[in-house]
């Protein structure tokens, strides 16, 4: 049997070996806090390479199922030994954890979303429950503070498909909504043959603006949580709207080349968010 110290210590090992484009349990947080973020991590993490990587229905339903029997205390399995402890310390709802599975499930089965509102659907599910299980950890549960969160994670939600275009063609997934490629006159051959021209880059120019006003109805998270939260929302706000910023710079031409941040970007967004620290 894993001792729940040795559940905690894989859950970090695996947060720690993976790379993302934004912070995760970043030191800026409190180790009692930190220390919960790694099975919450962990969790998702194998979800996701469950759909991603694997394409595994079988392996996410067995994964939801392992889900609801932790809460019963009866699963071996190390990463819900971690996340079991951390879901009865902070009672957290495992809604929240199984609409993450839901939008793994949605990954197999949609390619394609019609409208702005179907993506939110999506969205509702695949990012905004982490926005709203970090503010459970730190005992912030209002609806106005919920949905200020679900601004900021749909955001970077949306920035992470803006950012993926041309990666995400390659999966046979296009997450530009078909409302938007009928009013551009863009079509998916464009996108699949990379084919970039005037009408691409105003459609992307009115996503990516779009979704620049999505983090500042956002940022009047900020000041209703503590200092360290503050200070890693600040930075993953930043790095949010400095890929938006990139995606600028390439003239809005994601069918080529990825935007992607590099060390002097952080840089930046540090040096940024300590003259606007308050």
């Amino acid at each position: 049997m894993v001792t729940l110290d040795k559940a905690y210590h894989i859950c970090k090992e695996i947060t720690v070996n993976h790379y993302e484009n934004f912070p995760v349990a970043s030191r800026l947080l409190p180790a009692t806090v930190r220390r919960h973020i790694y099975p919450i991590y962990a969790f998702a993490r194998h979800a996701d390479d469950l759909a991603d990587e694997a394409a595994d229905r079988e392996g996410l339903l067995a994964w939801r199922k392992m889900l609801h029997q932790s809460r019963q205390g009866e699963s071996s399995h190390p990463i819900f030994i971690a996340l079991a402890d951390t879901m009865a310390k902070f009672d957290l709802p495992i809604s929240l954890f199984d609409d993450l599975i839901t939008a793994f499930l949605q990954d197999l089965d949609k390619n394609r979303y019609q409208n702005m509102e179907e993506l939110f659907g999506y969205c509702r599910n695949s990012a905004n429950p982490v926005g709203r299980i970090i503010l459970h950890l730190y005992n912030r549960k209002s609806e106005e503070i919920f949905s200020y969160s679900d601004y900021i994670c749909t955001a970077l939600q949306l920035t992470n498909f803006w950012q993926d275009v041309k990666v995400d063609i390659q999966k046979d997934r296009i997450y530009i909504p078909g409302t938007y490629l009928e009013k551009y006159n863009v079509t998916e051959d464009d996108i699949v043959y990379h084919r970039f021209g005037e009408n691409f880059q105003r459609l992307m120019k009115e996503l990516t603006d779009f979704t620049e006003d999505l983090f500042k109805k956002g940022a009047p998270l900020l000041p209703h949580v503590p200092p360290r939260l503050r200070w890693q929302l600040r930075l993953t706000i930043s790095g949010g709207l400095r890929v938006l910023d990139k995606i600028r710079k390439l003239e809005y031409n994601v069918l080529s080349s990825r935007p992607e941040l590099v060390k002097g970007d952080w840089a930046q967004i540090v040096f940024k968010s300590l003259l606007t620290n308050r």
